[in-house]
């Protein structure tokens, strides 16, 4: 299982949030700085289209860790919630083409 790690205590807004995440899940210089941008990098992660630094085998998942999830919680709840509902549609859209889901999102 692939891994990226990301500090929630260091997340305190949308713009922190996707420096994080352009940084622990490589995505390119051209990433929008979006929800929809953050789908569409992460929904792909099986294909060879450059938008992160993982590119999954067919059965491999990447656990995205959020550390300090508490402290994230309590500063931006709707953030938190915000990244729960798309990894689970990016999963529901990788079973939607026959592929097992290829995220998990583990909060410690």
């Amino acid at each position: 299982m692939a891994t990226a790690e990301l500090n929630g205590a260091a997340i305190a807004d949308f713009a922190s949030f996707h420096a994080a995440c352009k940084a622990a899940l490589g995505f390119p210089d051209a990433y929008g700085n979006t929800m929809d941008a953050w789908v569409d990098c992460l929904s792909y992660l099986r294909d060879e289209d450059g938008m992160s630094k993982f590119r999954l085998k067919p059965n491999e998942v990447l656990d995205i860790v959020i550390t300090n999830a508490e402290a994230m919680k309590a500063a931006v709840p709707d953030i938190l919630e915000e990244v729960s509902y798309c990894v689970a549609g990016i999963n529901e859209r990788y079973e939607d083409y026959g592929e097992k889901p290829a995220l998990k999102l583990t909060l410690r």
